[in-house]
């Protein structure tokens, strides 16, 4: 089979899932998708990090893919957040992705069991030689206390061919350097960092799955697009533009500080985290609503 991934590009929001009172706020979660089809967005992410996938059920994750792809309608590639720390129920989440027409899966590295990097392969094999939906690998050791090293990268890259990309949220380029030298030409490394976007793309990267993008869509998309153009003046522009949102949105857990964001634009209904994610304290608060006013005249 052969895996078109053009399309695997840009700026690609990490989106949020809004919650009202326990469900998902099928309304603003509509509304979310259609600004950033305005905006420029290059993709959409469902049911990742960002969207709360940990305390998310199977069927919730499937209504949201199902509401991603109905407004998307082809316009932008709609990708499914499907990895787990339990490699049956992954692959099972990701042949879900695939009988509904996901355009990619995302997979993060299982959490908190810790396996070596053979462990890793395993993991990945098994899903890639049971389904055929393109996988992007998602390597993010701040969150699972495992780090995707660039080899292991590599040899999945070179062993599977539906494994086509990866979300590299490590957070140091000298690993994103490694891994791109190390992985077949062909192969697509995405920032999983808003920070390291733009030097993610300048060392031969694709673009950046993207927290920031859910505040500001066209920027994010602007900032992608003159990196990938080689426009370099317009990047540094834009990143250092960018850089205050990129600061205040880690201030706490993320997601907190997006759907606070989101709430005070009036983008969502209300800001609503699952537990063990709380609310922002009051100081944090007050720096996010600063930030967003005095940065970016929003809220």
């Amino acid at each position: 089979m052969s895996y078109r991934t053009e399309y695997l590009k840009g700026s690609i929001v990490a989106l949020v899932t809004p919650f009202k009172d326990g469900k998902i706020d099928e309304e603003s979660f509509r509304n979310l998708i259609k600004w950033h089809l305005n905006s420029g967005t290059h993709g959409i992410l469902v049911a990742g990090t960002t969207g709360e996938s940990a305390t998310l059920t199977k069927e919730e994750k499937k209504r949201l893919l199902e509401i991603a792809l109905e407004e998307a309608k082809g316009k932008v590639p709609v990708i499914a957040g499907t990895g787990t720390n339990d490699t049956a129920k992954a692959l099972e989440l990701t042949k879900m992705a695939e009988e509904m027409g996901a355009d990619a899966a995302l997979i993060v590295t299982p959490y908190y069991n810790k396996p070596t990097q053979n462990g890793l392969y395993e993991h990945y094999k098994h899903i890639a030689k049971n389904c055929r939906i393109p996988i992007i690998l998602y390597n993010v050791p701040g969150r699972t206390g495992v780090n995707l090293l660039p080899e292991t990268t590599a040899r999945l890259a070179q062993d599977f061919e539906n494994i086509v990309a990866i979300k590299e949220a490590c957070g140091d380029m000298k690993q994103v350097t490694e891994l791109i030298l190390k992985c077949p030409k062909e192969f697509i490394v995405l920032s999983g960092d808003d920070f390291t976007a733009s030097f993610t793309v300048m060392a031969g990267g694709r673009g950046v799955i993207s927290v920031a993008a859910n505040i500001m869509p066209k920027e994010m998309a602007d900032l992608m697009n003159a990196c990938l153009l080689g426009n370099m003046e317009k990047a540094k522009e834009l990143h250092l533009y960018l850089y205050p949102l990129f600061k205040i949105l880690f201030i706490e857990t993320n997601p907190v500080p997006a759907k606070e964001a989101l709430y005070l634009m009036g983008m969502i209904s209300s800001p609503e985290v699952r537990l063990p994610l709380a609310p922002l304290s009051e100081n944090s608060f007050n720096q996010l609503k600063k930030v967003l006013r005095e940065h970016y005249k929003l809220a």
